[in-house]
C-alpha cells in the first residue's frame, strides 16, 4: 500500500488508474481498493484528487498562470472536474481561494500546513451561549 501511495505522490499528474496501482502494490483490483481505504481513510481515486488538489492550491498561490492551466498541469481532464473537486475538498472555487491566500510573508512549510486539505469533514459549530 504504501508502494501504491509513493507512485501517486510522484506521479499525481499522469493518468493513474486502479489496476496500475493494484499491480504496484501486487494485490487485487479489489482487495487493493478496500486494503487502501482501510489503511488510509480514503480510496485510492480520493486520495489521489486531494494530493492533485493539494499541488494546485500551491500553484493557485504561487504562480500566476491561468487556473486552466494549472488543472491540466496537476492532472485534471476537464476545468470543469477540476473546480468541483476543488470546491468540494477546499470548500471554495480555485480563484476564489487564489484570491483570499494573496501572498504573504509567511513560511511555506507555514502556508502549507495550514491550507491542507482535511480528509474529515468540519465540525459542527458549538451553539451560542446567550
Amino acid at each position: 500500500m504504501l508502494r501504491a501511495r509513493d507512485v501517486m505522490d510522484r506521479a499525481y499528474a499522469q493518468p493513474l488508474d486502479v489496476p496500475a496501482l493494484a499491480r504496484v502494490a501486487h494485490v487485487s483490483e479489489a482487495h487493493f481498493t478496500r486494503t487502501f481505504r482501510a489503511v488510509f481513510g480514503e480510496t485510492p481515486h480520493r486520495y489521489l484528487q486531494r494530493r492533485r488538489v493539494e499541488r494546485a492550491m500551491f500553484l493557485l498561490r504561487t504562480t500566476d498562470r491561468r487556473v486552466t492551466d494549472i488543472c491540466f498541469e496537476v492532472g485534471f481532464g476537464s476545468p470543469g472536474t477540476f473546480s468541483r473537486t476543488f470546491r468540494d475538498i477546499v470548500g471554495r472555487s480555485p480563484r476564489e481561494y487564489r484570491r483570499e491566500t494573496a501572498a504573504t510573508d509567511v513560511p511555506t512549510c507555514f502556508t502549507m500546513a495550514w491550507t491542507r486539505p482535511s480528509t474529515r469533514p468540519a465540525a459542527p459549530s458549538a451553539p451560542a451561549a446567550d
